[in-house]
């Protein structure tokens, strides 16, 4: 029988969400840097994601029999989400033994991290372990398997699974067990195990907007605007990984030539662009990243890529190594490069200059201008190479 008795009424168990969405969608409603209508409508479809993140939080995560989650995606993306990733989360407890098994698949790189506790408004998670599949003990056939007893402090253990060449890498599989509750069944629903289910979705919905709103000011946003930094070890421990970053702000007429070599001691290697709320914008119906696999090469061994809203090839044409920047005027950049075999320094890193857009093809002569059709062809090769790689 529903509880409800009115138009007003409480919904009861479901009150802290209902509370928590109108108190998120407030939150995005007064963002101070909605400047059009379009902005203010993608906060809207942003919050779609960070509901089903709550609710995902809440529901799907079992510490008593963990699975993985993949709670970052195309319909749910947060904290600059890279286009080139899958994500996999399964919560922990400290003591308790788990078995992770796998199929290593043909991706540029398959890396691990427990952290300890999340991140907030406040502060950055700690890192506490990092690690990439050149640890493990890989069979012929892909397979792996590995033992991890939660350390004190132990939260979560994330899982990244990173695409170089979107086309033919190909993803593997994974499991984690808890050695002490497999074959066991879950214990019966409760009104206060739900309860508190609503109530963990209504903070985890508001918290996770209010960490992301904040983040970039802790990274990104410290640095000039139209700078990227010297590339360096990403904060948060990942294993291997280096990154440069910035923000931009581009007039119309306006676009930024990033310039960096393409680096042959890694794995991956990429760039991408975002939007004001800290979160990844259209790559699978526009391009807004790209690898090294994906992006042409000067016979210097130079990418050079460009930002811009308009196409900036010979006569407005599109261009292989345009990121679309799909309306945003601000919005922060990142370059990363994984499965390192060295430490890089400033000559491995970016330089950017802010032109005309009009003045690109003068300044890249050698850019080739694509057609509408071949630039549709790369789309549409986009889109397979999601759907065929991604989780929702």
């Amino acid at each position: 029988m529903s509880e409800k008795t009115g138009p007003s009424a409480s919904y009861g168990i479901t009150e802290p969400l209902q509370r928590a969405i109108a108190e998120a969608e407030e939150l995005i409603a007064n963002a101070e840097f909605i400047r059009t209508e379009a902005d203010r409508l993608e906060g809207y479809d942003y919050l779609s994601g960070r509901i089903r993140m709550a609710l995902q939080t809440a529901f799907d995560y079992d510490l008593e029999h963990p699975v993985f989650i993949n709670p970052t995606h195309q319909f749910s993306r947060q904290g600059l989400d890279n286009p080139d990733a899958v994500y996999f989360h399964a919560y922990l407890r400290e003591g308790v033994e788990y078995v992770v098994r796998g199929r290593r698949g043909t991706s540029a790189d398959l890396s691990f991290q427990v952290m300890g506790g999340s991140y907030s408004a406040d502060s950055a998670a700690t890192s506490l372990m990092a690690f990439d599949e050149r640890e493990l003990d890989v069979a012929e056939d892909g397979s792996f398997e590995f033992r991890y007893t939660a350390e004190p402090g132990a939260k979560t253990l994330i899982v990244r699974e990173v695409f170089n060449d979107w086309e033919h890498e190909e993803r593997g599989t994974l499991t984690i067990e808890r050695v002490d509750t497999i074959g066991r069944p879950r214990s019966p629903l409760s009104r206060a195990t739900l309860a508190k289910k609503y109530d963990v979705a209504a903070r985890a919905l508001v918290g996770s907007i209010q960490t992301w709103f904040a983040f970039p000011h802790f990274f990104q946003y410290k640095e000039p605007v139209n700078t990227l930094t010297v590339p360096a070890s990403t904060p948060g421990g990942l294993s291997s990984q280096f990154s440069s970053i910035g923000h931009y702000e581009l007039a119309e007429e306006e676009a930024m030539i990033v310039t960096v070599p393409r680096c042959e001691d890694c794995t991956y290697q990429a760039i991408q662009i975002g939007s004001d709320w800290y979160a990844s914008t259209d790559y699978e119906t526009h391009q807004t990243s790209l690898t090294k696999a994906q992006a042409t090469c000067g016979q210097d061994g130079v990418m050079r890529f460009v930002i811009s809203e308009r196409p900036p090839g010979p006569d407005g044409a599109p261009i292989a190594n345009w990121l679309e920047t799909t309306g945003h005027r601000t919005g922060p950049i990142m370059l990363r490069w994984q499965q390192l075999t060295r430490d890089l320094t400033a000559a491995d890193g970016p330089s950017v200059e802010v032109v005309k857009v009009a003045d690109v093809p003068s300044l890249l002569p050698d850019t080739v201008g694509l057609t509408d059709e071949q630039y549709g062809v790369r789309i549409a090769a986009r889109q397979r190479a999601v759907a065929r790689r991604m989780i929702s």
